[in-house]
């Protein structure tokens, strides 16, 4: 590697005019190759050196900053490199030394990896090196397994399936008994084969979110959470799942309901979460982006497992790159083919997408190995990649199916350092809801969901509409990255000035009507008075499946085309326009009705059962957020050692009842110390 860095300095002092390796005069190949040879050297040692004290003093500054910072700050150690080197005549300008570390990481992370990564033993001897360091350095821990926990977003029940069949996902393939990657069974096992994990799907809430979902599964409750964002009357505020503030309430207010800190709460780690579910170790975790750094979250294993090597800064920033790249090639071969459905693929998302799909990944990851390697108890890690991408390209597309790969290759990662780890690891994977496709409900009819709401109140319709805000996960993970609590649309979410203005949510395919000036949840009969057309415009439009309201009469109401009302209680008897939606959709729309914040009125888009297809309210071809299709059938994949998640003949319903079954998982492994819930507390006694 110094010989390699030796010639790599020696090319660049050739190319870089700002980059010098002689005196003026000039000097011998001799005296120049000596010169570059110790100044290699001597950025190497600087690097190995004094590289990570620098990242312990700087591990308060958010992680993307962190990351800009490593070009500068390997430049300088460049620079001093240089100056150490007794010739003397070597120098590089400011510029010009940040492009020559970059260079010089680069090429000596590719070097290591020609080396040594492609030799299995050689990679496992330096896994069981960085874990035997630190075991020396922390006290004995326990003997118990830990578990790990990735979440894979997005990723639906039969899109794992798929993917698996088609050879996309070999860890997951090996996990499930089947070595080919091909299943002959439509549970994804091969007869024959020796299985390690279960796969079990599950079935979300009617908010089909990671707000909702992951709420529930690592607080235990996502009580009176109708949607992505709702209108909050009490407050006169809308509330948004990925706003920083929000999320911190939402956090509270789970905590205060259950009262417990979470499914992390003994030695846990949380890593590119919403929510922190109780653990002391936190990166990238959206609820604590607006608090002071301190202790309990300044994420110092996340960051310091991966910016404590500068190649690994180097190796992202050209992945990013190059992911902008492709992501620009991929929209530009869209639009010249004129593949529909499409939506708008332009401004930031290729960056946005790029960090969803290589710089947030490669952070956790590198967060996870570095939690397993201390010895944590419990960690649950957020991988967004998958969900970002489904929603611009399809969740079915060629890109989705690249970042399942990828995916699959972070699994395998993972479970190649739990061989290393100081107390042996479990690893569940699971997906907080999966994704429906089809085209938006503004490009199939010609206007938004507002603008349909408009038109049934007597409003003037606007001709130019304002586009709605996306929901996609990754956007909340850049801002926990920067640690900026940036809000989302000020004037959309301001109350109307106009009594008789609704205001109008978007959640993937479900919609959310509120009417500020009235302190209630309104009935239908109040809604009828004062808009007398407006309940039957959204129903017997052809992109609506139905809409609750509160009745007087009725208490909760089931409004479709044609007339159809079915109050809630006769809705297993008589399903009506929830029949399409399949079993649980009752269930579901009973328990939203019982929250205090869901809206006036909540429509749900058409849903064909035939495709899976629904119509989004936001601009996306890949959605979730409501009922209909993939996008309520997640995946739980576990290990055979656990118990069952659930019983034979028994369904798993709610990301509520996925925490209970994590958290008997946990006690299972770690015995007593991992508290019940209080709903089990309370069967248990």
């Amino acid at each position: 590697m110094w010989a390699v860095s030796t010639v790599t300095m020696l090319v660049l002092a050739g190319i870089l005019p700002d980059f010098q390796l002689q005196s003026a005069d000039g000097d011998s190949a001799t005296r120049i190759a000596i010169t570059a040879a110790l100044g290699a050297g001597a950025f190497g040692l600087l690097s190995a050196l004094v590289w990570p004290l620098l990242v312990r003093l700087l591990l308060l500054v958010p992680a993307l900053v962190l990351g800009l910072l490593v070009f500068f700050l390997n430049g300088s150690l460049l620079i001093v490199a240089l100056r150490l080197v007794p010739s003397g005549d070597s120098e590089a300008a400011p510029e010009t030394a940040v492009i020559v570390a970059a260079v010089m990481s680069a090429v000596a992370s590719a070097t290591g990896a020609a080396l040594a990564v492609r030799d299995d033993d050689a990679y496992r001897r330096r896994l069981y090196r960085l874990a035997d360091r630190r075991r020396r350095a922390l006290p004995p821990g326990p003997s118990s397994p830990g578990t790990v926990f990735i979440q894979l977003d997005g990723v639906g029940h039969d899109v794992l399936l798929a993917a698996v069949g088609k050879g996309l996902m070999p860890t997951v393939a090996r996990w499930l008994g089947d070595h080919t990657g091909r299943p002959d069974r439509t549970d994804g096992t091969r007869p024959g084969a020796a299985p390690t994990h279960r796969l079990t799907p599950w079935r979300t809430d009617w908010s089909s979110q990671t707000g909702a979902s992951q709420l529930g599964i690592l607080h235990g409750s996502n009580h009176d959470v109708p949607a992505f964002r709702w209108y909050e009357k009490a407050g006169r505020e809308v509330v948004v799942c990925n706003r920083p503030t929000s999320a911190a309430e939402l956090q509270r207010r789970a905590v205060d309901r259950t009262g417990d800190g979470g499914l992390l709460s003994v030695d846990g780690a949380s890593r590119g979460n919403l929510f922190s579910g109780g653990a002391d170790e936190q990166a990238l975790v959206l609820s604590i982006a607006t608090k002071r750094r301190g202790r309990r979250n300044r994420s110092r294993a996340g960051y310091f497992a991966y910016f404590s090597d500068p190649a690994n800064a180097v190796r992202t920033a050209l992945s990013f790159i190059a992911e902008v790249g492709r992501e620009i090639g991929e929209s530009t071969r869209a639009r010249a083919r004129k593949v529909r459905p499409r939506v708008s693929r332009g401004g930031l998302y290729p960056f946005v997408r790029a960090f969803a799909t290589v710089v947030e990944r490669d952070v956790v990851v590198a967060a996870v190995m570095g939690d397993m390697l201390a010895g944590r108890t419990a960690v649950y890690a957020d991988l967004v990649a998958y969900d970002e991408v489904a929603h611009h390209s399809g969740p079915c597309s060629r890109d989705a199916e690249k970042v399942l790969e990828r995916l699959d290759r972070a699994l395998a990662l993972i479970e190649k350092v739990a061989e290393h780890a100081p107390r042996p690891y479990r690893i569940v994977v699971l997906s907080d809801h999966g994704q429906s496709p089809g085209e938006t409900f503004r490009a199939r009819y010609g206007l938004g969901l507002g603008e349909l709401v408009r038109a049934g109140c007597g409003l003037p319709v606007p001709r130019k509409a304002r586009r709605t805000h996306s929901g996609a996960e990754a956007r909340a993970a850049v801002r926990a990255a920067l640690r900026r609590p940036v809000e989302e649309g000020g004037e959309q979410h301001r109350p109307a000035r106009r009594r008789s203005e609704p205001i109008v949510l978007a959640s993937g395919n479900l919609g959310l009507v509120s009417f500020p000036d009235v302190p209630h949840r309104m009935t239908r009969e109040e809604i009828d008075a004062r808009h007398p057309a407006l309940l039957t415009t959204l129903a017997n439009h052809p992109g609506v499946g139905f809409l609750l309201v509160r009745s007087e009469q009725h208490g909760g109401l089931v409004l479709g085309a044609y007339g159809a009302e079915i109050p809630l209680d006769r809705l297993d008897a008589d399903p009506g326009p929830l029949e399409v939606f399949g079993p649980g959709a009752a269930d579901a729309v009973r328990r939203t009705h019982s929250f205090p914040n869901t809206a006036d009125i909540m429509v749900n888009s058409f849903h064909d059962p035939a495709d899976g297809e629904v119509l989004a309210f936001e601009e996306q071809i890949g959605s979730h957020g409501g009922l209909g299709g993939a996008q309520g059938r997640p995946f739980l994949l576990s290990p055979l050692i656990f118990s069952t998640p659930v019983g034979d003949g028994e369904d798993l319903v709610g990301a509520e009842h996925i925490h209970r079954v994590l958290r008997r998982w946990l006690r299972e492994s770690n015995g007593p110390q991992v508290p019940l819930t209080r709903s089990q507390d309370q069967r248990a006694a």
